[in-house]
């Protein structure tokens, strides 16, 4: 029987959770009652524009896959070509949150922006605002003789996506990924909540993964059919407008297996011209003029961009953690992502990085930044210098829409099409000034993607000696690569002919998701393995610890208060289940300060 949990320790309910980053806990001195009477059109517009989530996961899954290191761990040069010697630092983290969601623990020592707790309790608490919204219309609609108006429909259809998005964010982080309607029933979900609610005593359980998809495609295809861009006065791109929403069920139906209406999702926005697909897509124009990373981020979340589908405005304060601190993109994670050699850069790293503001740092060498999320800091109280750090999450790009068609179709044997995709996807990413093209392309040798290069560089082969060939992002078999990748126990079949194309979409969606918290939710789908190595300052030794593609700590935990109330763990067999560690010499005097 699962538990359920009291609503005090799983959410904070209500308007008041819904204002700026604050103590969102003073919500629980209210009483149930106070609540705002939502009984016009206008009304339920404006609920609905705060109803939006300010709560940001990208750094909380970054840190907790492979594109971070520790700094403080042996780690060589970014560049290959460097003199190659071993260096650790000796730099503090961000918070001590940082330490544990790195060592794959449960983030418990804050409760700010980018951890688990602040991220669960505003996107429930963004949940909830979609409740009353969606129940003020139903009201409405009674009034008016049971007829919804068109604004009204599109509010309705907004709020069901939002609902949908919101559960769906929460049961990617918290909870294991899809495997197939059967097996998911064994894997834990979140509580799928669909209605608000005055008594503070109900109980609240957390089903399963299969039974959560269902009720996000439920919400999905009940708003579809509805959902307009008549009702948005303002600011399209930060509301589910109608081409976020069929990105958004795309999405869906790629993470639910679906693959031929994940496809078809897509190809409603992108089609199969890829002549009039190139203008929908990144643009580096103007980004030759940009010095500072808000000049890149002017550019990357314009929403004037064909590119960026839905935007959200969010707190976070990543480049905090990233920039000066232990935890980084560094040495080894920046060559497996961008900073090699291919036959189709011509370079030692993807250009795009320079042209795009992709390699922002200190200025010492404790890892990169991409300006794509570039924070900015507002002020409350100048006097005071405190205030609010934002940073706009491209939720839903052509970019990205592009990558997800390319997955759908490998799946469906449409290596053709799937090929199409990758390569108008790299293609967007040269769209540099004459002078750079002139650099990276004439200078380098950059060229565009081929079928040889899926053949040759992303097809793993056997030596002559016997050895397995493999670039990095690429695997051997995706089905079964012990110790390495296991997609067939997460419901995936991916024979011999797609390894070359799934090795490719994996470098590709890496570089893609990238600070976006994605990568983490790519590595759980897909069974990929993956290592931290932390060095402790206590025993003088590095530590490593593996994530196994059937890891419970895959799942990230729940915060400890909603534990305490009653909520089953995302993790209830990880205090029985020893995490494999070992150790490895110090090298003392590599270490910097």
């Amino acid at each position: 029987m699962i538990k359920k949990s009291n609503i005090y320790g799983m959410v904070v309910m209500g308007f008041a959770a819904l204002a700026l980053p604050s103590c969102t806990d003073s919500f629980l001195d209210q009483e149930p009652d106070e609540r705002a009477v939502i009984d016009t059109e206008d009304k339920v517009r404006q609920l609905l524009i705060s109803s939006y989530p300010a709560a940001n996961y990208g750094w909380l899954c970054e840190i907790s896959s492979d594109n971070i290191m520790d700094n403080n761990a042996n780690h060589m040069p970014i560049s290959g070509s460097a003199e190659q010697i071993a260096t650790r630092y000796n730099l503090t983290s961000f918070d001590r949150c940082d330490d544990e969601l790195f060592r794959f623990e449960q983030g418990v020592s804050a409760t700010g922006q980018d951890t688990p707790k602040f991220i669960w309790e505003q996107t429930y608490a963004s949940i909830f605002s979609c409740n009353y919204v969606l129940e003020a219309i139903e009201e409405l609609k009674a009034k008016n003789g049971g007829v919804l108006t068109p604004a009204l429909k599109g509010y309705q259809a907004e709020a069901l996506l939002l609902r949908a998005y919101n559960h769906f964010v929460l049961l990617n982080t918290f909870s294991q990924a899809y495997k197939g309607e059967e097996a998911s029933r064994n894997d834990i979900g979140v509580p799928y909540v669909r209605h608000t609610s005055t008594d503070f005593t109900e109980q609240y359980d957390r089903g399963n993964v299969t039974d959560c998809y269902k009720m996000i495609i439920e919400d999905l295809e009940a708003a579809l059919p509805n959902v307009t861009d008549s009702h948005l006065k303002n600011a399209v791109k930060y509301h589910f407008n109608v081409n976020a929403a069929h990105a958004f069920a795309s999405r869906v139906y790629l993470f639910h297996h679906d693959w031929d209406k994940a496809e078809k999702q897509a190809s409603y926005l992108l089609g199969d011209d890829y002549a009039a697909i190139a203008p929908k897509l990144v643009d580096f124009t103007g980004m030759d003029y940009c010095t500072y990373s808000t000049d890149y981020g002017v550019i990357y979340q314009d929403p004037e961009s064909p590119n960026n589908l839905m935007l959200l405005n969010t707190h976070s304060w990543i480049n905090n953690h990233a920039l000066g601190y232990r935890y980084a993109q560094n040495s080894t994670c920046c060559r497996e992502i961008y900073y090699h050699r291919t036959p189709f850069t011509g370079l030692y790293a993807y250009p795009f990085i320079y042209v795009g503001g992709w390699t922002f740092w200190t200025g010492k060498d404790y890892g990169y930044l991409a300006a794509k999320i570039a924070q900015e800091f507002e002020y409350s109280d100048k006097l005071a210098g405190i205030g609010y750090s934002h940073v706009i999450r491209r939720e839903f790009t052509n970019n990205m829409l592009l990558l997800e068609r390319a997955e759908a179709r490998i799946m469906q044997g449409n290596y053709t099409g799937a090929f199409n995709d990758m390569a108008a996807w790299l293609k967007s990413y040269q769209t540099f000034s004459e002078s750079n093209m002139k650099t990276f392309r004439d200078g380098y040798g950059m060229r565009d993607l081929s079928l040889d290069d899926i053949d040759s560089y992303f097809k793993p082969s056997i030596t002559a000696k016997g050895d397995t060939v493999l670039n990095f992002n690429c695997f051997f078999s995706w089905n079964n690569t012990p110790g390495k990748i296991n997609a067939a126990g997460m419901g995936y079949n991916i024979p011999d002919e797609a390894v070359p194309y799934m090795n490719c979409l994996n470098e590709f969606r890496r570089i893609e998701t990238c600070w976006d918290g994605w990568r983490l939710w790519d590595l759980k789908r897909w069974g990929i393995e993956w290592s931290h190595t932390y060095w402790s300052l206590e025993d003088r030794r590095e530590f490593t610890t593996h994530m196994a593609w059937d890891d419970p700590r895959r799942a990230m935990e729940v915060p400890m208060n909603a534990i305490e109330a009653g909520l089953q763990p995302s993790r209830p067999t990880t205090m029985s289940k020893p995490v494999e560690t070992y150790t490895v010499a110090p090298m003392e005097t590599s270490a910097r300060n």
